[in-house]
């Protein structure tokens, strides 16, 4: 999509009036399975009118997005677009974040950038805890600079532990994690583990034992190694180890951590085996 398409995009969703949409697309949602959540989200269409219309095809339109189809997203999202500029603030949040997410998936971070801060402004502005902390984590995916991303991260988690929407409150540990990646990516590792500390404990609040904790327990493995306290972080992959294993989902990440910690412990032969592992485990569909 053209800068000036985008431009008049963010124009047209600028006032408007509507009832408030009484439907709840999360629950509709498989987004491993995009072409599964397309299905139950045209049947669902197939009774909706109004702003939950709106809402669904903005969700179909993201289908289209995870499945690589942006040609699809954009048209989905042109066609509703005359109703959503009269719409009420969560249809245009909604499309808003489905048209930023198509344009940063297909490459163009710098145009979906303003879609994502309108949408963000818009949410907090109609009291949308939920909608505001998904865009405000989106503003901080496209930020160009690690400073800019850190800086919002921060913000979502602001966010996130001010609102009274406890679907808001889910968006700290997510962003928890991505100021944590951040901030290792900025070699800042001391404030990484902090970040993925809360993030661990974030998730053991509101998903305990969920891949979400065990991810954020993944990446608090990950700093240590990085710090060079082997053992920590060995016990911690062997801990993970054994967990996703009772899940029957050995998980690849961490065999290729318990390779680099054997290595730096001296034993060949054990990292030798779970590189192995590794290779095996990526190969599976």
């Amino acid at each position: 999509m053209k800068a000036a398409v985008v431009a008049a995009v963010v124009l047209a969703l600028g006032g408007g009036w509507a009832t408030a949409a009484t439907i709840d697309v999360h629950g509709l949602w498989d987004y491993g399975q995009p072409a599964v959540s397309e299905q139950r989200l045209r049947a669902a269409l197939a009774h909706a009118g109004g702003d939950d219309a709106l809402i669904l095809r903005t969700q179909i339109a993201r289908t289209y997005s995870l499945r690589r189809r942006f040609a699809d997203a954009h048209a989905e999202l042109d066609a509703i677009a005359p109703q959503v500029a009269a719409a009420s603030d969560e249809v245009k949040v909604h499309a808003l974040l489905e048209r930023g997410r198509t344009l940063r998936s297909a490459g163009d971070a710098l145009a979906a950038r303003p879609l994502f801060v309108q949408a963000a402004e818009i949410g907090e502005r109609a009291g949308l805890e939920r909608l505001t902390g998904d865009a405000l984590h989106m503003v901080a995916l496209v930020e160009p600079t690690v400073d800019g991303q850190i800086a919002w991260h921060r913000r979502t988690i602001a966010h996130a532990r001010a609102a009274r929407d406890p679907a808001a409150s889910g968006w700290e540990g997510a962003a928890l994690n991505n100021l944590g990646h951040a901030l290792r990516e900025a070699g800042r590792l001391d404030e990484s583990l902090s970040a993925f500390r809360d993030a661990e404990r974030a998730y053991a609040q509101t998903k305990p034992d969920s891949e979400a904790w065990l991810i954020a327990r993944w990446q608090v493995a990950n700093v240590l190694r990085l710090q060079g306290r082997v053992d920590a972080a060995l016990a911690m992959q062997l801990d993970l180890e054994a967990r996703f294993a009772a899940r029957g989902a050995p998980d690849p990440y961490v065999f290729e951590e318990l390779a680099f910690l054997h290595d730096a412990k001296g034993d060949a032969v054990r990292a030798a085996a779970y590189r192995e592992r590794h290779r095996q485990t990526s190969a599976r569909p």
